[in-house]
């Protein structure tokens, strides 16, 4: 039986992959100015380490990820400059007051950093919500590694058959598929995701509550 529901936060609650894209397309082109947005589309949902890979083979100048990521880092403060309620997803917050209503435990496990998460979560009023954050800077390896799932759900004190993750990205789908969990991949077409491991495949979060009623 389902108990909890467990979301991501980039691609699923915000729209901000690619708005972000924006930003790291930008600044690969002013390392070479034939740069595509679509060469840059395995950065989305990847570890630190792959997703800057993906940027010093498209830009090909001789520069390692690491020094790309400090540089980018050092010259473009991103999290201040987007406006996290303009790419909060509508139904997100009605799905969130749902599932509380119906006593249903609520965790967020997100790649990115705690204070980018509950500047998010604060900003749309719903950080009271949820019973466990858990950030991906809390463990050595991030998503595809499935101990984040398995820290949320140790938290909340439940099994990890007893929890439903909302996910997007291959990697995300992946760690929640190895940690035992039931998952809902929100249908994003846009970055290529591979969401074969999923149980359900959904074009919207307000399909959530009728999943979980043929669950119960």
């Amino acid at each position: 039986m389902i108990k909890a529901v467990i979301f991501d936060m980039d691609g699923v609650l915000i729209d901000s992959e690619f708005c972000y894209l924006q930003y790291d397309l930008a600044f690969a082109r002013t390392k070479n100015p034939d740069v595509t947005i679509e060469q840059l589309y395995g950065m989305v949902g990847a570890s630190k380490e792959d997703g800057w890979s993906v940027m010093a083979r498209a830009v090909n100048n001789g520069q390692s990820w690491q020094e790309l990521r400090d540089e980018y880092r050092a010259s473009v403060d991103v999290f201040s400059q987007v406006d996290y309620r303009a790419i909060f997803r509508p139904e997100a917050a009605e799905l969130i007051k749902y599932l509380k209503k119906h006593d249903y435990a609520l965790a967020l496990a997100s790649s990115t950093q705690m204070d980018i998460i509950m500047r998010v979560l604060t900003e749309n009023n719903i950080a009271s919500y949820f019973d466990t954050i858990v950030s991906g800077s809390q463990f050595k390896q991030s998503k595809p590694n499935p101990e984040i799932y398995q820290y949320t759900a140790a938290q909340l004190g439940l099994s990890p058959g007893e929890c439903f993750v909302i996910e997007d990205s291959t990697l995300g789908i992946t760690a929640a598929s190895r940690a035992g969990m039931t998952i809902a991949a929100l249908i994003d077409d846009r970055f290529g995701f591979d969401r074969s491991l999923a149980d359900y495949e959904i074009s919207s979060l307000s399909h959530v509550p009728s999943i979980l009623k043929s669950l119960s």
